[in-house]
């Protein structure tokens, strides 16, 4: 369990896939599980380094491969209105996403690091959602 979080009924879901392991965790707030999320991003960035891996008809180098999925997801139960998330790959970078099952990369902007540019699009989501709903 990640320090800070709480398993009550709380809206914000922080799921985060590494390897065989699945970690689940709930927060009160977006920025709570942004922070909590860029905390275990950073921490399996250092140790993501993989080698290439030769599947006989088809190599994949460590940028290719996804060592670890971190997904948040909210405020909603059933059908969060605000999903995204970072993928890790095996050569250490980090790439932010909005979506669910149809991901879409997230584009930094001038100097922004990836963990940035997803606090910066989930919270504008969250904004124009309660402005429309």
């Amino acid at each position: 369990m990640l320090p800070g979080c709480d398993h009550r009924a709380v809206p914000w879901k922080l799921t985060v896939r590494a390897g065989p392991k699945v970690e689940r965790s709930r927060f009160d707030s977006l920025d709570d599980a942004l922070d909590a999320a860029e905390r275990r991003g950073r921490e399996i960035a250092r140790t993501a380094p993989r080698p290439a891996i030769d599947a006989k008809i088809r190599r994949f180098e460590p940028i290719q491969q996804v060592a670890a999925r971190i997904e948040v997801a909210g405020p909603e139960r059933m059908f969060p209105s605000a999903r995204g998330g970072l993928d890790v790959r095996g050569d250490g970078s980090t790439e932010a996403y909005v979506g669910g099952v149809r991901r879409q990369v997230v584009k930094q902007r001038g100097g922004e690091t990836p963990y940035a540019a997803l606090r910066r699009t989930l919270t504008n989501s969250t904004k124009t959602a309660r402005t429309n709903g």
